[in-house]
């Protein structure tokens, strides 16, 4: 199956699905390791590890497709890839949707941000009028089609500017418009929650930011809410980002910290072994044909 289908088919099966979002081909080959069946590429999390910037419209287009045709390449489980606006008008949403898929991504997230946007749980954001949401969402859905081949998770961030009713409004019209997922970001009570599941006839993502917005919840109680994906954006990164501050904390006291993992398990994360063993294969000559 294709990475769209694959993702469909989760999409139809019951329970929730838990996903930790990743940052590179690493953290993403940790998840699929781990037992995960899919993943979200997080523009906050790619845009600090690739640039070491914040999540506020740094990052371009070229450098998100880049990564996640890196990331794309080292899994075989779905990946959801962090569109932003879609990088510019309704033609550019289609480039992005297109682009996105031909990079290896199952479905591309849209939101409604003033572009250039940043984190959803941060100051200072903007939407745009409602008709141009409506718009760039339309135009990931016309992509998806017309062939590109890729599902589209369309986003609000009008519950932190406009309110709850007008972030339910538009999220019930991205349903409306064909939207394979909506997402409604940083709601601020388990009451929200509930309306929010409850009114969108489409699949739900619950965004589980720790110190965000949004309650954390555990699974079960997602679940019995009405979402269908768990979203973890920033946990790897932040528990990565923690243990390389302690281990260089460590060295700069004249410490040698804890690897916490052998060299030998580390060579099996990236795929030694299977390297080896493709390497002795093509040792041998191969039968001549006669």
């Amino acid at each position: 199956m294709s990475p769209a289908q694959k993702l469909r088919a989760l999409l139809d099966t019951p329970g929730l699905l838990v996903m930790p979002c990743c940052f590179d081909a690493l953290s993403a080959r940790l998840i699929e390791q781990a037992g995960f069946s899919l993943t979200f590429m997080s523009g906050f999390a790619v845009s600090a590890a690739r640039l070491g910037a914040p999540d506020t419209g740094l990052i371009s287009y070229g450098e998100m497709v880049d990564q996640a045709r890196a990331i794309c390449a080292a899994v075989s489980i779905p990946v959801i890839g962090d569109g932003d606006t879609g990088y510019g008008n309704a033609m550019n949403v289609k480039r992005t949707a297109r682009g996105y898929a031909q990079a290896g991504l199952a479905c591309v997230m849209i939101e409604d941000q003033v572009a250039p946007k940043r984190c959803g749980h941060t100051r200072g954001k903007q939407v745009v009028p409602r008709d141009e949401a409506f718009t760039r969402v339309q135009a990931a859905v016309d992509a998806r089609d017309e062939g590109a081949g890729v599902l589209v998770m369309a986003r609000t961030d009008a519950r932190q500017t406009h309110g709850f009713e007008e972030a339910l409004s538009r999220a019930k019209a991205f349903a409306d418009l064909g939207a394979d997922i909506v997402f409604l970001e940083a709601p601020e009570s388990v009451e929200e929650m509930r309306a929010f599941c409850r009114e969108v006839r489409a699949p739900t993502m619950a965004n589980m930011l720790d110190h965000g917005k949004t309650p954390v919840l555990p699974p079960a109680e997602l679940a019995a809410i009405g979402y269908k994906i768990a979203a973890y954006p920033l946990t790897l990164l932040s528990v990565a980002a923690a243990a390389m501050r302690d281990a260089l904390s460590t060295l700069r006291g004249g410490g040698h910290p804890d690897p916490r993992m052998s060299f030998e398990a580390l060579q099996g994360i990236v795929g030694f072994p299977e390297y080896y063993a493709e390497e002795e294969r093509y040792a041998k000559p191969p039968a001549s044909g006669g």
